[in-house]
């Protein structure tokens, strides 16, 4: 395509446009020779990371120097947003969908895929077709507002399971005008963007839910109470709560930061999947669900489904291993990788199959502000285009049947493999390129631990359990005073949140004392967390005892594998 053509009558083609600014990272849309906007002003990840819960020990706990309990009002990123004409560092009310509407990628499917694929050749269509395509959700301080900051990046991408839209009353409650958090995956990206974990939530996960501020229409802030024990598919939708009370309870479930939301709904897999040709499936086995809710038909072998028989392959449980919701996300995987593989390989060559595939896309996606703008999209999709189809996993987080139920309907993280995976996704571990990420895990705490240490009678600790064994907060301090001269530690019981593994949050000048204890219990680095402030020669560090967390003396580290059923984004269905 010539300028001419782009409606460009100097000869500038626009796609030259877009130039890459070095102090925000972000690629930008330059016309007329403007001058490159305000330096940028990037959220600073915080070291250590606060959740909340309770724990199992019984005490006060003291504030330690360099601990979070949530992240800072971020600061401008970058300067006036074109779209709209205000700041747009700072978090914004959510506005009506005629003028609270951005353009973007989708993710999950054709969502995913087109994030993961898209380039610069995708840049002037995404700026002048799509312009406008989709909602953004004010979430307040939860996230980040780079696209891509530096380190590893989480994004979370929930499937909204409402009910509006053409023949989609037939796969559930009809009256359901909000929806909630159904097909959940966390989208994992290695800090050097060589690989990336993607991990499906099961939306019948018991999981406690933390207290959610939500922006409301007029501005204010409401807290949205939190629950125990409760379907984690309703984190989103139910009593007030936004996409941000889902990526709260999804930190606080992994120990993991999420920056960004995706949420799409039914007929985004319909647009979709027919925007793209079709999706290749393959089943061992016929489904005829002729009778049930999805009607789906499907022969064993392989299958192109699209539009509505795509939706009804996804939601369908009939004919499975054990007809669940368990056994449908292992479906669903196979047909996102499916989607990915078609993306890549015919729809990337076409223009006019990707200009339908990202109208159709972007036309049912809601992201948060962070993702919310065309410039800062197009980074990201630059970024994560990188990431080659076979290093990207693809699991299910481990669970079992819930055991307080006698006949369980809902399940709970497995005890043992849940963590593990947690500790690899937090090391930044690959799941495909492991011993090379483990080299990196343990050069970084070789690099952490680096330095004098203090001695044993001059480390103060406060120690508290968030989720450890029973009594473990007072078993470490009768250990580390009687066994290894720690005397100025001190049992503070429950931690006031639950911690995904264990952590030591101590201040600059506290990182003498830091290194004697990690010598001591064996943390790796990832549960070191400095802070940067000074705390002075009597203030504590604070240890928090996590599931990790197997008794005094036992040494913490990440393990080396997790045993789990994986997939990769390259496999396909149908073998031979």
């Amino acid at each position: 395509m010539d300028a001419h053509s782009r409606r460009q009558t100097d000869g500038t083609d626009p796609a030259d446009q877009w130039v890459l600014n070095p102090q925000t990272g972000d690629y930008e849309l330059r016309l007329d020779g403007s001058p490159p906007p305000a330096p940028a002003f990037p959220r600073q990840r915080s070291a250590s990371r606060a959740s909340t819960g309770t724990g199992t020990d019984s005490a006060p706990r003291t504030p330690s120097p360099g601990r979070r309990d949530r992240r800072p009002a971020p600061a401008p990123e970058d300067g006036p947003d074109p779209e709209d004409g205000r700041d747009a560092g700072r978090r914004r009310r959510k506005q009506p969908r005629r003028s609270g509407r951005r353009k973007a990628l989708l993710w999950t499917g054709g969502v995913m895929g087109l994030v993961l694929v898209g380039g610069s050749a995708f840049a002037y269509y995404w700026y002048d077709r799509l312009y406008g395509n989709i909602d953004t959700v004010d979430i307040g301080d939860v996230g980040s507002d780079t696209a891509l900051a530096d380190g590893p990046a989480n994004i979370l991408v929930i499937g909204n399971d409402v009910r509006t839209g053409k023949g989609n009353e037939a796969y559930g409650d009809r009256d359901n005008v909000t929806g909630h958090a159904d097909t959940t995956l966390l989208f994992h990206v290695a800090e050097d963007r060589s690989n990336a974990t993607v991990v499906s939530i099961p939306r019948d996960l018991m999981t406690e839910i933390p207290d959610c501020d939500t922006r409301q229409s007029d501005g204010s802030t409401k807290t949205i109470p939190g629950s125990e024990a409760t379907r984690f598919n309703e984190s989103y939708g139910v009593a007030g709560r936004d996409p941000g009370c889902t990526m709260r309870t999804v930190e606080q479930l992994t120990g993991l930061d999420v920056d960004h939301f995706m949420m799409f709904d039914f007929n985004a897999v319909k647009t979709l999947s027919t925007a793209v040709g079709g999706v290749e499936v393959c089943l061992e086995k016929p489904i005829k669900d002729l009778d049930g809710g999805t009607k789906l038909d499907l022969p064993a072998g392989p299958s192109t489904i699209q539009g509505e028989q795509a939706l009804s392959f996804l939601r369908n449980r009939h004919g499975l291993k054990n007809e669940s919701d368990l056994d449908r996300i292992g479906m669903q995987q196979k047909f996102v990788a499916s989607m990915l593989r078609r993306l890549k390989e015919d729809t990337l060559g076409n223009p006019a199959k990707m200009l339908d595939v990202a109208d159709a896309a972007t036309k049912s996606l809601t992201v948060d502000k962070g993702i919310g703008s065309p410039t800062k999209l197009l980074t990201l999709a630059k970024e994560l285009g990188k990431i080659d189809l076979k290093n990207i996993t693809l699991m299910m987080l481990p669970v079992i049947d819930n055991p307080d139920e006698p006949r369980p309907v809902t399940v709970v993280p497995d005890p043992v493999k849940a963590p593990q995976v947690f500790s690899m996704l937090q090391d930044d571990v690959s799941f495909t390129e492991v011993k090379k990420q483990q080299k990196k895990a343990k050069d970084k705490q070789e690099a952490l631990l680096k330095g004098p240490r203090a001695e044993a009678s001059a480390v103060r600790v406060d120690v508290l359990n968030g989720g450890g064994p029973q009594g473990a907060a007072q078993d470490t301090v009768a250990w580390l005073q009687n066994g290894e001269g720690v005397s100025r530690s001190s049992n503070q019981g429950n931690a006031p949140a639950k911690v995904a593994r264990t952590q030591l949050v101590y201040a600059s000048d506290q990182a003498g004392q830091a290194r004697k204890l990690a010598d001591l219990m064996g943390l790796p680095a990832a549960a070191l967390k400095p802070g940067t402030g000074q705390a002075g020669g009597t203030e504590p560090m604070t240890l928090t005892l996590g599931p990790d967390f197997k008794g005094a003396g036992v040494p913490v580290a990440t393990p080396k594998k997790v045993d789990v059923p994986q997939s990769r984004a390259d496999e396909k269905m149908c073998k031979g």
